[in-house]
């Protein structure tokens, strides 16, 4: 018994390390990523390219699931795949929407500092929320309604911080280092373009937690539809808003080792997370993003020059403060008993939100 509890608090770490390492780093070099010196990869590529590794990940993962068998993988994927169009087609419209969403993510990773960045991508938990209401008729708790409001506060807090520079009242400088390509940063483009991934991740998120409902389909065999379908509408993005640089530059224009390592870290993180995120409960999961915005916060100072004001502290602790109380039941909390495990249905529901939150 000791050791099966001791087994449990080792994963419960493990998983406050990995989920707090993958959203703090991927801010942050995607940001490097985007403004250090020298030639600058297109982002849309970037995108298919993280794609395709979590497509070729996924496969391996349930070629191992198939017992190593060439034959039951290629069954298993004609049956999920192509005896099954209607399931398959409902996914074309989540893998449109994550692919707008990463493109859109590092727009934002372009404009505005890794900080910023971290504080304002939260509001998914408001658009997750409000969707949630509207699609799923789901009700939330006082405690929620009046976390989402101190995220909003939090948020537009840090924002504001930021529109004062003028008058030396900000929490940040504006960085004296340009774009990668050379452009100037545009701080209202940056959080334009994080609030459309927040918005477009609680639509995905959403509409993927419904369609899983009742689905029995593993965790892998959907990131492969996803990935696969995703592909096409990551290469028309790529044709449509990069079309004369991959004309002119080719694919891979920009590539070295930080961009590969940034794919790979896009792609393979993802997954990484969605394995032990079942190890997490809300409070766990709070902790591991208020570490991240902290993390990011310290790591900016040195990287970025990054300068912190009262403002910005305050806003970002309203958003920590909101993330927790947003993950707290007071009646679950008052009726737990010490060693009772949640029932296999509500762990069920809980792991398909949560892989429905998988980007």
């Amino acid at each position: 018994m000791k050791v099966t509890a001791a087994h449990g608090n080792n994963l419960k770490y493990l998983s406050l390390v990995t989920l707090t390492l993958q959203n703090a780093i991927l801010g942050l070099s995607m940001r490097y990523g985007r403004t250090r010196p020298g030639d600058l990869f297109l982002s849309s590529t970037a995108v298919v390219m993280a794609e395709l590794v979590k497509l070729a990940t996924s496969l391996v993962l349930v070629y191992l699931e198939e017992g190593k068998h060439f034959g039951r993988l290629r069954a298993a994927l004609h049956q999920t795949i192509v005896k099954q169009p209607l399931d398959t087609l409902k996914i074309c419209v989540p893998s449109m929407l994550y692919i707008i969403q990463n493109n859109l993510l590092y727009v934002s990773a372009s404009h505005l500092d890794a900080a910023t960045y971290q504080v304002t991508y939260q509001l998914k938990i408001l658009t997750t929320a409000v969707f949630a209401v509207l699609i799923l008729r789901r009700r939330l708790l006082p405690t929620q309604w009046a976390a989402l409001v101190l995220l909003v506060v939090g948020v537009a807090s840090v924002q504001l911080a930021q529109t004062g520079e003028d008058s030396g009242t900000a929490a940040t400088r504006q960085q004296s280092m340009p774009a990668g390509d050379g452009t100037e940063q545009n701080r209202l483009l940056g959080f334009s373009a994080a609030l459309g991934a927040c918005f477009l991740s609680g639509l995905a998120g959403i509409y993927f937690e419904k369609m899983l409902k009742g689905a029995d389909i593993s965790i892998w065999m959907r990131n492969i539809q996803l990935s696969l379908l995703s592909l096409p509408f990551g290469l028309l993005t790529c044709a449509v808003n990069d079309g004369a640089q991959l004309a002119a530059r080719g694919f891979f224009f920009g590539y070295d080792a930080f961009v590969v390592y940034l794919v790979v870290l896009q792609a393979v993180g993802g997954l990484i997370v969605a394995v032990v995120v079942k190890y997490a409960d809300n409070i766990l999961k709070g902790f591991a993003t208020s570490l991240a915005i902290i993390i990011s916060c310290v790591a900016s100072i040195y990287l970025f020059d990054f300068s912190l004001s009262l403002q910005f502290t305050v806003g970002a602790g309203l958003v920590i403060g909101s993330i927790f109380l947003y993950g707290y039941d007071p009646a679950a909390a008052k009726g737990a008993k010490p060693g009772v495990r949640p029932s296999a249905k509500a762990l069920a529901e809980a792991e398909e939100r949560l892989l429905a939150e998988k980007v």
